[in-house]
């Protein structure tokens, strides 16, 4: 590779790693970089729904440590459960 096709590769580079930064909102501050999130509806709305789902597997893992840690040795109760977590959405 002559030098000047590695300039050319350099600055391509740069350039993407520019793009790449304005499109996901970093911005360069004295402070160093920080993200600067979106906050159109989109981004809202994806974080309402990201935030129910991690509720829902909260809840999910917590019946399941409750049902490792149950010294009841009873089957049946523990099939029941499992149907339980099955029928969840």
């Amino acid at each position: 590779m002559n030098p000047f096709e590695m300039v050319v590769a350099i600055i391509v580079v740069i350039t993407i790693g520019r793009v790449l930064k304005a499109r996901y909102g970093v911005i360069r501050t004295d402070q160093g970089e920080t993200f600067i999130g979106r906050d159109d509806a989109t981004a809202q709305a994806e974080n309402a729904r990201l935030r129910d789902e991690l509720k829902a597997m909260k809840d999910r893992l917590a019946v399941l440590e409750r049902l490792a840690t149950d010294n009841e040795d009873s089957g049946a109760r523990l099939d029941r459960e499992i149907e339980k977590l099955r029928d969840r959405p």
